[in-house]
């Protein structure tokens, strides 16, 4: 007997991130600059949290919507630094990750033939994301010309005015673009107008350099019909505690919450402690990993000048994400991969707007980062 797949499981590709991670294994001598890790560890007290309440015995599960304690300070934490007001005991869901918090709500809002928007380039689970929901992906490109910043104009041609959702990140992972309060306009305008429900992921909304965060949900009439995620795993390097979160109308996030029951029941509880920690008592441990990212940032941008690589100035996350010197960004990540021992991940894997790009991530340290951009340029001339 044969066990039959699914033809979702059949059809969707393996990750194109996880094909260049599994290359760079197979060889000695990488720098690696393909993932999107900080190289950070979490910081000591919020370690000493997750070990306080292992000691204590506190392996139970938490409520479904992640402890009141956490939500508590989630809801502080997002209205001091970004103005979101949100009730901690009905409007605030914590989860595995924020991979999973974009499920559940992509799974809660979505029905079968429903038209899901997703600005690219873009993350690699939103796309597959609104397939397993059932939905029809439609790719909003955004142009280099406009520093991949969302605009009506790409909205309108891209024709999201007939989707039901629309799915954004910023600051955006892969291109490290980011968007002031006035480039945020109109999109909220758009999604008003078009009755848009919009999915937000701002899990790196600590990491924006030239200006303060703005998120949309904050915009006249954009809370009502906006899902916003954040999470621990990039401000606070604490991508292996898989702990996210969301946040929304009571509804949706009893909806989602619904799901998660099911699915995950309850987000890991030791992490919960370790991001309580964090929320009250790590912001310097932030600030001062966000001012290496940033001293890495100018770093990597005046090298690629200096090379003469084409790389637009990026204003968030911990990525850069130059032109390729081939047309074939794949094609010549692999050959970096094989000639020089550094991994980029080519910008194709990212969906439509990222061919011709490579991702470069600067959340490295600065001498591997020095080494693997010298053999870049070996590798160029």
């Amino acid at each position: 007997m044969t066990i039959e797949l699914s033809e979702r499981a059949r059809t969707i590709p393996p990750s194109g991130i996880r094909r260049f991670f599994e290359l760079a294994e197979q060889k000695d001598d990488i720098i690696s600059l393909g993932v999107g890790e900080p190289d950070f560890s979490a910081p000591w007290s919020a370690r000493e949290a997750a070990i306080a309440s292992l000691e204590q015995g506190k392996t139970s599960y938490t409520a479904n919507r992640g402890k009141l304690e956490l939500r508590e300070a989630i809801a502080g934490h997002v209205d001091d630094h970004f103005a979101l007001a949100y009730d901690p005991d009905d409007e605030i869901l914590v989860t595995t990750g924020v991979s999973e918090a974009v499920d559940l709500a992509l799974r809660a809002i979505v029905d079968p033939g429903d038209t899901v928007a997703v600005a690219q380039p873009a993350y690699i689970s939103y796309v597959p994301g609104a397939i397993f929901a059932g939905g029809d992906p439609l790719d909003v490109v955004t142009r280099r010309e406009d520093d991949f910043k969302l605009t009506w104009d790409v909205l309108e041609a891209s024709g999201a005015a007939a989707a039901d959702v629309l799915v954004m990140n910023y600051p955006n992972n892969p291109t490290g673009a980011t968007m002031t309060r006035a480039e945020l306009q109109p999109v909220a305008e758009f999604a008003r107008e078009h009755d848009l429900t919009v999915l937000s992921d701002e899990v790196y909304a600590q990491l924006s350099y030239e200006h303060e965060h703005t998120s949309v949900a904050t915009l006249p009439g954009m809370r009502e019909r906006t899902i916003v995620f954040n999470g621990f795993s990039k401000a606070y390097a604490m991508t292996g505690l898989r702990l996210g979160y969301a946040m929304g109308p009571p509804d949706v996030i009893a909806a989602m919450n619904r799901i998660h029951q099911y699915t995950m029941l309850s987000a890991p509880t030791t992490p919960q402690y370790a991001a309580i920690e964090a929320l009250e008592r790590c912001e310097d441990d932030v600030v001062e990993m966000r001012n290496q990212y940033n001293r890495r940032r100018r770093f990597v941008l005046s090298r690629f000048e200096e090379m003469g690589v084409d790389c637009f100035p990026v204003s968030g996350a911990f990525y850069a994400f130059p032109e390729s010197p081939w047309d074939d960004s794949e094609a010549f990540a692999e050959a970096l991969l094989e000639e020089e021992g550094v991994a980029v991940v080519p910008g194709n894997v990212f969906g439509e707007g990222g061919e011709g790009h490579l991702r470069v991530s600067y959340a490295t340290g600065l001498g591997d980062l020095k080494e693997a951009l010298a053999r870049f340029e070996t590798f160029i001339s």
